[in-house]
């Protein structure tokens, strides 16, 4: 894969992918490595239908769009090759990140990336929120950091997404030529919960097991009480299940 990186700068947008996804539509022979960048987001979208909002200054939220020729259900591995190029782009500023399934990257257990991918005209739009500048979290509905809160200063946000998208073109190389299966070594040496209790929810159920591995696409394989494996195509992983202790 041969990519032109072409970085659009908004100083204010709702999200990101929106104004990209219109921008695909309105261009049918929009250039592969397009990517939309704002300086302040109000309205981002995140998985589970969440609101992420970046305030001024704040954080580096962006999209890529990608053009493919990649079945849908493949679709959401590309998020996972994102976010290895993330937490190797961390690995580099010397914050040491480790995976959350399906696309969250975490830096001391809290959350400092969140990555949604998407179907758009042509190909994939890969949306990604970094935390940047964030000096506090209270806003936010689970644990999480900024690359500011760990290293204790300051970041320049245009600077710093020259070098993240190059991080991410190799990465997206290998998903592009052989699907998750071109990512899955790098993925699972930073898979936070591989070989662990978890408990999953989705919407209003909720399932335990071990995280036993990943399929071909990236879905999670549960391994039940029953040693059942059990495809998790989409949910989210909550709190481990808490250990029983007998009197």
């Amino acid at each position: 894969m041969i990519l032109q990186f072409n970085i659009i700068w908004h100083d204010r947008v709702s999200s990101t992918n929106t104004t990209l996804e219109e921008l695909a539509e309105k261009t049918p022979d929009l250039p592969s490595g397009t990517v939309i960048a704002a300086r302040e987001q109000t309205r981002g979208r995140g998985r589970l239908d969440r609101v992420w909002v970046s305030g001024k200054g704040e954080n580096l939220t962006f999209s890529l769009y990608l053009r493919t020729d990649a079945a849908p259900h493949r679709l959401p591995s590309a998020a996972m090759a994102a976010a290895v190029a993330v937490a190797d782009f961390l690995g580099n500023e010397g914050l040491q990140a480790s995976l959350k399934w399906p696309n969250d990257i975490l830096v001391k257990g809290k959350k400092i990336c969140g990555i949604l991918a998407e179907a758009v005209a042509g190909g994939v739009m890969i949306g990604i929120g970094l935390n940047v500048n964030m000096e506090t979290t209270t806003h936010i509905d689970q644990p999480a950091t900024s690359m500011r809160l760990e290293s204790g200063k300051p970041y320049d946000r245009e600077l710093l997404l020259p070098t993240l998208l190059e991080n991410l073109l190799p990465h997206l190389t290998a998903w592009e030529n052989r699907g998750f299966s071109g990512i899955r070594k790098s993925w699972e040496a930073r898979a936070s919960n591989l070989g662990k209790p978890i408990r999953l929810r989705d919407g209003e159920t909720y399932r335990e097991g071990v995280l036993a591995g990943f399929g071909e696409d990236g879905e999670l394989l549960l391994q039940t009480a029953e040693s059942t494996l059990i495809p998790i195509w989409s949910g989210e992983l909550t709190s481990p299940p808490r250990t029983r202790h007998h009197s």
